[in-house]
């Protein structure tokens, strides 16, 4: 299926590892420019290089989604070195590891927070588009009340709820100005480095439990969420408005009304 994506402009944060970067990736693989952003440096320069070797404009810059001042000028610079922009993917995130107050605030600024002065800077450019797609990505964390072990997975959830609740409500005002705003909720996702690795390595009857319940027989991959955010992003999903799709492999089992 052509997505039709060929040409498109988009902007992905925490695009340098795990899922992030392969959302930038599948994108760049569609013909789509990008704009990423990271909290370090080596990380960015690599990514930029990866997607400019894929065909297609790629601009990086090192920003700390928390610091809003630094966040809301990246976007305006970023979407104008892009020559507009198309579709906006937030993909950052706080990390379930840190613990404390520390993990709320990190999750308020980054996963919400991040979210909404997100929208709210690219809005003006995204009403210039033919074809115009907010992707969430946030979690199953924020839907169910079982709670990995993990010293901040409170917050984290909590931010993700806040997050989905954020979306569909936002979705529905966007719709109007024809921005499509969805969300995507990844289950366990395993990728060499982040939390899942980590997980198996200290906890591995966790690791275990988590593969079990993914009825399917397997934890996710990265690119299992990439596909679902590129066809949210297309104008092949062009009817689709203020959904929440769980990744999951079938984690939650429960009827999705």
């Amino acid at each position: 299926m052509d997505l039709q994506l060929k040409g498109r402009k988009a902007i992905v944060t925490g695009a340098t590892r795990g899922i992030g970067q392969k959302i930038a990736q599948t994108l760049a693989n569609e013909g789509v420019d990008l704009a990423i952003c990271a909290r370090g440096a080596a990380g960015v320069e690599k990514a930029v290089a990866d997607l400019q070797a894929r065909g297609v404009r790629a601009l990086g810059e090192v920003v700390d989604v928390a610091n809003a001042e630094q966040y809301v000028a990246w976007f305006k610079s970023a979407s104008d070195g892009l020559g507009g922009l198309d579709i906006f993917v937030h993909n950052v995130t706080g990390t379930p590891t840190v613990p404390g107050i520390k993990g709320w605030d990190l999750g308020y600024h980054t996963d919400v927070m991040g979210a909404v002065l997100g929208v709210e800077t690219v809005v003006p450019y995204l009403r210039k588009s033919s074809s115009a797609a907010i992707v969430f990505i946030a979690s199953i964390s924020g839907l169910i009340s079982k709670v990995i072990p993990a010293p901040g997975a409170h917050a984290y959830g909590a931010s993700k709820a806040a997050l989905i609740c954020y979306g569909a409500m936002v979705s529905k005002e966007l719709a109007k100005e024809k921005i499509r705003v969805n969300m995507v909720s990844p289950g366990p996702i395993y990728f060499e480095g982040g939390p899942w690795d980590m997980i198996q390595r200290h906890a591995p009857q966790v690791y275990a439990a988590a593969q079990q319940a993914c009825v399917i027989g397997r934890l996710g991959d990265p690119q299992d969420i990439a596909d679902a955010v590129a066809f949210f992003a297309s104008p092949r999903s062009g009817f689709t408005v203020g959904q929440n799709l769980h990744v999951d492999g079938g984690y939650m089992q429960h009827v999705a009304f």
